[in-house]
């Protein structure tokens, strides 16, 4: 055999889950997936999409997306199922989220895998410490069925192999990807959005009381006092399962909490999705980010990634506190009270643009803000790009 020959030729590639324009992180990742694949293979083989569809009639999908799937419908998978047969794809790459499939804990998911005739990859984005029984059964089901779980972070990988006894052998470790973007000064972008001058926090994503907004507004008041002119940036829309069954409750709680201690000057929402070159756009000219995530169970976060510095910083259910490769854990949920939030905020006050390093002891830990990730822009002295010079994981 040559040593330029390839072992195995991918020729054909079926991709289930979300797919854009249906709003949701999966979604995006789903696209940029099959993107990625498209890009790699280029006319050497053929990337189709299977879509999870949670709306009577599904949504108006680009030309890669070849079958749609009513979730709560048993007969579509089997449908499915005889599609992906009959085209004999090389393989079929799943996106598996509990939430996304019809039947109990998304059960039916199931019924489409074992009938499949060819390997299947099933990309795990959430991985439960304490699983009810029936989703034990569905995680060890999809194992069964799939030559490999992919996961997105150590903590996801240990998970499986400790809470659901699966061997190592069969999980494979793949980062989250991130945007490819140049670096721009995040003044230009802080002009663009009307913050010029003022330091900008950002929080992104669907809106839901999951994401625990409400956390972090109720600890902006110590960071107004120190810096009157902070900007907190709350942009998404809010998320479509969320304003099909309560509306806009959840976000309304927000505008109240948001008036009534007096932040009307420095909280700012953007109620809309936004596109990827936007979004990053927002992330350029943001000096925090943050995401008060709830949910122990989130131990992956696209949001988190397109804000890391690099896309090794999964987001593990730990306080994880990193200054340029300097490393403090607490566990999830320990108390972390003995500073104010708001001296975070210290860490504006060093000339990070010349240093070559923000200290540790800058950064500062707060319990009103609770189960959140914090990113603090620096910069690296000698390569100019943009760094990040701290993240902060707060245990709830």
């Amino acid at each position: 055999m040559s040593g330029n020959k390839k072992k195995y030729e991918l020729n054909s590639v079926a991709v289930i889950g979300n797919y854009l324009p249906r709003l949701c992180g999966i979604a995006t990742f789903t696209t940029d997936l099959c993107n990625a694949l498209s890009e790699e293979l280029r006319n050497q083989g053929e990337i189709l999409a299977l879509a999870m569809d949670d709306i009577v009639g599904g949504y108006t999908y680009p030309d890669r997306v070849k079958f749609q799937l009513r979730a709560n419908v048993q007969s579509d998978y089997l449908r499915a199922a005889d599609f992906i047969n009959v085209n004999q794809f090389d393989v079929v790459i799943l996106q598996h989220e509990f939430g996304i499939f019809g039947g109990k804990q998304g059960a039916h998911i199931l019924h489409l895998l074992k009938s499949l005739r060819m390997p299947v990859l099933t990309t795990l984005h959430t991985a439960l410490t304490e699983p009810s029984d029936e989703h034990r059964v569905i995680i060890r089901e999809l194992a069964r069925y799939s030559e490999r779980l992919v996961v997105m972070s150590d903590k996801a990988r240990n998970i499986l192999h400790d809470t659901f006894g699966i061997p190592d052998s069969q999980i494979t470790f793949i980062p989250h990807g991130i945007p490819d973007v140049a670096f721009v000064d995040p003044s230009f972008h802080k002009d663009q959005f009307g913050v010029e001058d003022r330091k900008v926090i950002l929080s992104f994503g669907l809106l839901s009381p999951g994401k625990g907004i409400e956390h972090a507004i109720n600890a902006l008041p110590k960071i107004v006092s120190k810096h009157p002119d902070v900007a907190y940036i709350i942009l998404g829309a809010t998320h479509p399962h969320v304003k099909r069954d309560s509306g806009e409750e959840y976000r309304n709680g927000l505008y109240r909490l948001v008036n009534e201690l007096g932040l009307n000057d420095n909280v700012i929402f953007v109620n809309r999705f936004v596109a990827m070159e936007e979004l990053c756009e927002y992330l350029g000219a943001a000096d925090i980010y943050v995401t008060p995530y709830l949910n122990e169970a989130q131990i992956t976060s696209g949001t988190l990634v397109y804000a890391s510095p690099t896309e090794s910083e999964p987001l593990t259910a730990a306080l994880v506190l990193i200054v340029y490769g300097n490393q403090t854990t607490f566990e999830f949920g320990e108390e972390a009270t003995d500073r104010d939030f708001y001296t975070l905020f210290l860490a504006f006050d060093a000339d990070i643009a010349t240093d070559d390093r923000v200290t540790v002891d800058t950064c500062v830990l707060d319990a009103d803000l609770v189960g959140a990730v914090l990113i603090v822009k620096g910069f690296d002295r000698d390569s100019r790009n943009a760094r990040k010079a701290a993240v902060c994981e707060l245990a709830v």
